[in-house]
This record gives C-alpha cells, sequence and structure tokens, in this order.
C-alpha cells in the first residue's frame, strides 16, 4: 500500500474540528476536497472516522483510539520534514563531545561552559583528548568539534578560521636569555628546547625557518602538551616555543617569562571543524557560535 501523508494531515485535521467543514477551513481547502479525503481515510483505514448523529459528526472508537497517535505522527513527520529554525535552549537536553588541543580548552573551555550553562542548562560537553593519530571521529559522529591548528583536508569535514596566535617563547625567571642583549635567532638555537608534538616529533617549522638562516637547535626532549613542556622548562634552562595567546597566562602561573621569538613565521591558525552533516543543525551551528566566541574573548585574534 502507498500511504499518503496527506491523508495524516486531514485525519488529523477531522479529529480535531470533528466536522468536513472545520477541517478543510483549517487546511485551507474546500469542503469537497476533504470530504473526498474523509473518503479515502475510511477506505485505507476500513473505518467511518465521523458518523453523522443528527446536525453533528461523531468520531467513532477507533477514531478516539487514534487521536493522540495521529497528532504525534504529524508532529514528528513535520519535525523531519520542516524541522524547526528556533531553539528551546531552555529545555533542550543534548550532550555534545569536543577534541580540542590541550591549550585551547585551557584558554576557551571556561568561557565556553559557562556561556553553554547560562543558556541551555540541560547541555553536557565532553571534552576529550587529542589523538596522536588522525582518526574519523569526526566523520563518525563520535566527536562534534575539533578546534586546533590543523585545517582538515577531507572533503565531507568543514573548517572555520576563527584565528590565530603567534609564536613565542617561554622560559624560567632567571634563564640565560631573559639577561642582557636582546634575544636573536643565533641565542634561541643555541638554547636547548622542549617541543610541543602528541606525535612525540622532534622536528618543526621553527627548525625550517632556522636552516633558512643557517642555523640548526638541540631539542632535547618532546612533551605531549603545552603544559606539560611548561613544566619541563620550570626548573631548568630549556626553552619552549608556545603559541602566545593559549600559554601567557599558564606560563604567569608558573613563574615562566613570555619573551618575543626572533623568527620570521606565520601566526598559528586556530580552525574549528566539524562534519557537514551538522551544516544545517542549529544546536550545532548555535554551540560553533559559542565557541567562536569564547577563544575570540580569550585572546584568539581573528
Amino acid at each position: 500500500m502507498q500511504l499518503d501523508l496527506n491523508l495524516l494531515a486531514a485525519l488529523d485535521a477531522l479529529l480535531e474540528e470533528g466536522s468536513v467543514a472545520g477541517a478543510a477551513a483549517r487546511l485551507h481547502v474546500t469542503a469537497p476536497a476533504m470530504s473526498r479525503s474523509l473518503g479515502r481515510i475510511r477506505r485505507t483505514t476500513g473505518d467511518q472516522i465521523l458518523v453523522r448523529t443528527g446536525r453533528t459528526m461523531t468520531p467513532t472508537p477507533y477514531a478516539i483510539a487514534v487521536r493522540e497517535q495521529v497528532h504525534e505522527l504529524l508532529h514528528q513527520v513535520r519535525q523531519v520534514l520542516a524541522p524547526s529554525r528556533e531553539l528551546d535552549l531552555a529545555t533542550m537536553e543534548r550532550t555534545f563531545t569536543l577534541r580540542w588541543h590541550d591549550s585551547l580548552v585551557a584558554l576557551g573551555g571556561p568561557a565556553l561552559l559557562a556561556a553553554v550553562r547560562a543558556q541551555a542548562p540541560g547541555v553536557r560537553l565532553r571534552f576529550v583528548a587529542e589523538s596522536s593519530l588522525d582518526t574519523p571521529e569526526l566523520r563518525r559522529g563520535e566527536v562534534d568539534l575539533e578546534a586546533n591548528a590543523n585545517r582538515p583536508s577531507a572533503p565531507d569535514i568543514r573548517a572555520e578560521s576563527v584565528g590565530e596566535t603567534r609564536l613565542v617563547i617561554a622560559v624560567r625567571q632567571g634563564h640565560p636569555l631573559t639577561r642582557g642583549r636582546a634575544v636573536t635567532a643565533e641565542r634561541y638555537a643555541a638554547a636547548e628546547h622542549v617541543t610541543v608534538s602528541r606525535r612525540g616529533n622532534l622536528g618543526n617549522a621553527i627548525d625550517d625557518a632556522l636552516a633558512r638562516l643557517g642555523l640548526t637547535r638541540r631539542v632535547v626532549a618532546t612533551a605531549p602538551t603545552e603544559a606539560a613542556a611548561m613544566e619541563f622548562a620550570r626548573d631548568s634552562d630549556l626553552l619552549i616555543s608556545v603559541p602566545e595567546a593559549t600559554t601567557r597566562s599558564a606560563a604567569a602561573d608558573r613563574g615562566l617569562v613570555v619573551l618575543p621569538l626572533p623568527l620570521e613565521l606565520p601566526s598559528a591558525p586556530v580552525y574549528l571543524s566539524w562534519h557537514q552533516r551538522y551544516d544545517t543543525d542549529h544546536a550545532h551551528a548555535w554551540l560553533r557560535g559559542l565557541a567562536r566566541t569564547a577563544l575570540a574573548t580569550a585572546g584568539v585574534s581573528s
């Protein structure tokens, strides 16, 4: 049997209005057209739906039994075919999984969480750690929103640049680079370094910039997060090169000094990434807007 969803709307109107004329007016069709729909509904269900009693029409026991179910089914169909453009944030219940670079969680996470709790107290945020591998959680729907410096190349992954931050040096107070003359590329290269890499890479774009100047540096360790790298630097003469916006306050909390990086390097970008299935998801778009604002307010420049 081929179902006609128009009959569902007609049945709902007939059961709500209790008359052919009332249902016709409700759906903005003629009374004869609604009468024909009632005939089709009767043939489809095998029930009279409405029967005349004097000057009025009375729903049959079957019609009374399915009235609420019909109304709910029509509501669900309308939600699927014409989703609401408005969000009821006060009653929305949803859990979003966010995979952000650890420094971005520290930088913008508190402001994002505060905004979400203020607007939609039923929404929960799951911040999960980045993997050392390129994994497909965005495509599989296991992660809703990423934030890091990597622009995805997959065609079904959307990416939006929400800002950028320049690299700076962080060292302990009293470090040799904090004394005497200005920090030069030569003095920078001569120090011992800790790099930040979730994959454990010893080299990065800094080494390429130094090589163009005929310089090399000695990387003695890698750390998976900027927080761990700052712990290495706090009690030694090791230095780290990190994004300014994401580490200035954290460095100050650890007693580290932030110095300018003496190399010509482009600013580090910050991207929000999500799967294209969420392009028209209004709740997801709302979250992206809050994330964008939280990162900008916390210091990621656009």
